[in-house]
């Protein structure tokens, strides 16, 4: 036996073996002490080795999916290594084979995986012409690939996509930023070759050439796509029919975001880590998992089609006129998950279960068609066209399948009675057996005369009549021994043999029998699974509009107006997420941009609302380009291609940067990359750095965004010097967030004012968060001495050290401070200003310093 899992074992170096013994998976040697670590079951000893024991562990058959899902999640990867010989034929160890390696980026097993979140498989491969990425969703079956332009772009995309694995050349030299990310995995170069690529991926898709999926003249992305079809072909062992063909995305069609403005929006994943402070966890009131998992992709790559946006919200505005939202949701919530259903069906790794919920989903269709055809939206009528019908298939489950079937098919029960009359035959066998062998036991009891008679069965001899060894003498002619015990002689007649014959294994033949039609009924599936697949995307885009009206009524959404002119036109604009979570009542505010303003200079107090003034005009477009109406009393929108923000203060210890050094590469991505069509968040730009060179960066970003770019703009800023750019930009203004004092308190009153700020309120807002007393005293009374000795001359002035005494007040502007104009005769005027030159320090030529 151990010379059979080495053997095995040394086909997946680097994977846990899963290897089958009886009603356990065991793990030996290396594999069995990593995984007694990773997830905490016993480790122990069988036989030896090299005179030491064979270190070994195990998890029950029945309990394997809650194992995998641990060392999955840890990034393990598992070969399930399955019995396939019969036990009863054998000869030595039963045969055993990897039946299929479970990875963290393969994953379909119902157990396995969430509901609600993609599990994706990615690879890389950089060209000449680019870096060529592809990523696959195998549990739904939904394969991408993309040529993108440099690091910048591969690593907004991977922000955007976060796979679970991704697969690299071994050889290749990649971007610095795939080395630290988890579940990274290389793969031999040759695994890479184009023309071996092309003909894989012909070949699985049943077509020429790749002409028709766009991607033919991207040969970096077709040697990911490549690479990434020949790795699950290996991990899976078997042919992946829901893999029908391949959409190749091209970025422009997308409004972009790179991985900082993604995470500074906070879009389905937040900064303290809970759901409920995201946008999707906010928009997500989903009737099903695959809509959750479409709506999320939509609000991670909003769209720039207007006409594909404008069928989006005519749907859900109709939706909304309708009036009977509920009722559709109501039928979209009994349907499922058909999306990874079909997947499983695909693998042919769909258990009873699965095909149950495929046939309650099938049975909802006819009804949901119906409610949609009243609302009468063009997206909606497509989509329930889409739908189509598959009445033929659900008869088909309905007739095949018993009303509540088992978890797995070896249990029996699965298939329903009148389906197969061998079946029903044998289950009438093994049900009828023991009354058959009662009857029997009775009535040779009384033909014989022998009271002691009675009928047995064990696994060697099978079915018996016993008789005692005192009484063995007396059995009738027609009775052969079978089987002489110290007290008991066993004997066999025909007619119990003829029974034994029928009924020994009518069990295992009924198991065995309701297993094939099993595989018959998921075979017929597969054969129909492209209208299938297309149903369960059109049911997932209908669930995401349901979705979308629900969530415009219950929130108060308004359906934007999308124009071709440069403008935005936000009237009432509100942040859902701050909405949802505080406490107080939210206050909208308006925000109006176009060719005379492009650039909006925000000041005023920290906690005043800036970053959420901000955030939200992001928010309001990104939610408008996926479809949704906003939280807003209207919207104009304009083209917007690209969102930047540069917001907030983080560092990269392990990459060796600090929180300038992050602040400055995030600005520099938008200066070098933002267009005329970008909408930038800037806030609080150079605050990493001294007080001068911040400021005059500060300034000069805001300069070349404002002449060189002009993008629209968003600069938050606590350099009061810095609105003077209303004055120096010519589409620039300033605006600020309100507060004021009321008894000695700092209030906040979270709207947006025309103007600059008039203070900033520090000193305030750090009593409000708990300073001691003692420490706002003495900051006011430096702040005073700061203020008084503020120089007031143009050009350079020297930095201000952070330890350094406060500066001399100026005694010119003391002695200016002293005098009373209208009492001085003209000769004290005289004499005073005499007196003046004497006090500024310098000759009569005003060249310099006097001597």
């Amino acid at each position: 036996m151990m010379r059979q899992f080495l053997r095995i074992k040394a086909e997946h170096p680097d994977t846990l073996l899963f290897y089958r013994m009886g009603d356990f998976y065991e793990l030996f040697y290396d594999d069995a002490r990593r995984a007694a670590k990773l997830i905490d079951i016993t480790l122990t000893t069988r036989g030896q080795s090299a005179g030491q024991p064979i270190p070994m562990a195990g998890v029950p058959v029945h309990s394997v999916e809650g194992y995998l899902a641990k060392l999955l999640r840890q990034g393990q990867s598992v070969a399930v290594c399955e019995q396939i010989g019969d036990p009863a034929t054998s000869k030595g160890p039963v045969e055993r084979q990897v039946v299929r390696v479970v990875t963290p980026g393969t994953v379909t097993d119902e157990g396995l995986l969430e509901e609600r979140q993609e599990v994706l498989l990615g690879c890389v491969h950089p060209g000449a012409a680019g870096i060529g990425l592809a990523w696959l969703d195998l549990a739904a079956g939904r394969f991408r690939v993309a040529r993108l332009d440099g690091p910048e772009a591969l690593a907004a995309e991977l922000e955007r996509l976060r796979p679970a694995e991704l697969l690299v050349d071994e050889e290749a030299r990649l971007p610095a930023a795939l080395r630290d990310l988890p579940g990274v995995k290389t793969r031999p170069p040759w695994h890479f070759d184009l023309d071996t690529a092309t003909r894989l991926l012909c070949r699985q898709f049943g077509v020429g050439d790749l002409a028709g999926f766009g991607c033919a003249d991207l040969p970096e992305a077709v040697q990911a796509a490549g690479c990434l079809l020949q790795y699950v072909l290996d991990t899976q062992r078997s042919a992946l029919p829901h893999l029908r063909g391949l959409a190749t995305e091209t970025r422009d069609e997308a409004l972009l975001m790179d991985a900082a403005t993604r995470r500074n929006l906070e879009l389905d994943r937040s900064l303290s880590g809970r759901h409920e402070h995201t946008l999707l966890g906010v928009m997500d009131e989903t009737a099903t998992p695959m809509g959750g998992r479409l709506l999320r992709r939509w609000l991670n790559r909003p769209l720039r089609d207007r006409a594909v946006l404008e069928g989006r919200h005519e749907a859900v505005e109709r939706l909304l006129l309708a009036g009977d939202i509920a009722a559709i949701r109501s039928q979209l919530r009994g349907i499922g998950d058909l999306e990874r259903i079909l997947a499983r069906v695909a693998l042919r790794s769909a258990r009873p279960r699965d095909l149950a919920g495929l046939r309650e989903g099938l049975g909802r269709l006819p009804a949901l068609r119906a409610a949609l055809a009243e609302v009468g939206a063009p997206r909606l009528a497509e989509l329930a066209a889409e739908c189509g019908e598959h009445d033929e298939i659900h008869g088909l489950l309905v007739r095949a399948l018993v009303e509540q079937p088992p978890v797995l098919v070896r249990d029996g029960g699965v298939i329903a009675a009148g389906w197969d009359a061998e079946l029903d035959e044998l289950r009438q066998l093994s049900t009828e057996a023991d009354g058959f062998l009662d009857a029997l036991e009775a009535r040779e009891r009384q033909r014989t005369g022998l009271p002691s008679l009675k009928v047995g069965y064990n696994r060697v001899h099978g079915y018996y009549l016993e008789i005692s060894r005192a009484q063995a003498k007396n059995a009738p002619a027609d009775y052969s021994r079978r089987q002489t015990l110290k007290a008991a002689e066993r004997f066999i007649t025909p007619e119990l043999k003829a029974f034994e014959d029928k009924v020994l294994s009518a069990r295992e033949r009924a198991l065995a029998r309701e297993k094939a039609l099993y595989d018959d009924l998921v075979e017929t599936l597969v054969a129909r699974l492209g209208p299938l697949q297309l149903m369960a995307q059109a049911v997932a885009e209908l669930d995401v509009l349901a979705n979308l009206a629900e969530r415009s009524e219950a929130l108060n959404l308004s359906r934007p107006r999308l124009v071709a002119q440069p403008r935005l036109a936000i009237r009432g604009g509100r942040h859902l997420v701050v909405e949802r979570v505080s406490a107080q009542p939210f206050i909208p505010n308006d925000l109006a941009l176009d060719d005379r303003r492009r650039m909006l200079v925000i000041t005023g107090p920290n906690m005043g609302g800036k970053s959420t003034y901000m955030r939200q005009a992001a928010l309001i477009v990104i939610l408008a380009h996926a479809g949704s109406f906003v939280p807003a009393e209207s919207a104009e929108l304009g083209p917007v291609d690209r969102i930047f923000t540069r917001i907030g203060a983080s560092d990269d210890l392990a990459g060796g940067r600090s929180t300038f050094m992050v602040e400055m590469t995030e600005a520099a991505n938008i200066l070098n990359n933002a267009t005329a069509h970008s909408l930038v968040l800037m806030d609080e730009i150079g605050r990493g750095t001294s007080t001068f060179d911040g400021l005059s960066l500060a300034w000069a970003c805001a300069h070349y965004i404002g002449e060189q770019l002009g993008a629209f703009t968003l600069f938050a800023t606590h350099y009061f010097e810095l609105t003077a750019l209303a004055r120096e930009l010519p589409a620039c203004a300033n605006v600020h967030l309100d507060a004021t004092e009321h008894e000695g308190r700092l209030v906040f009153l979270h709207s947006v004012r025309e103007g600059p700020a008039n203070q900033s309120y520090g000193l305030q807002v750090a009593a409000l968060a708990g300073v001691p007393p003692e420490v706002i005293r003495r900051a006011r009374g430096y702040l005073r001495e700061l203020e008084q000795g503020r120089a007031t001359a143009p050009g350079p002035q020297p930095e201000l050290p952070l330890f350094a005494p406060p500066p001399r007040p100026d005694p010119v502007a003391q002695r200016l401070r002293q005098l009373d104009p209208d009492s001085l005769s003209p000769r004290e005027a005289l004499a005073v200003l005499y007196e003046l030159k004497a006090l500024d320090g310098r000759d009569d030529k005003g060249g310099g310093p006097a001597k």
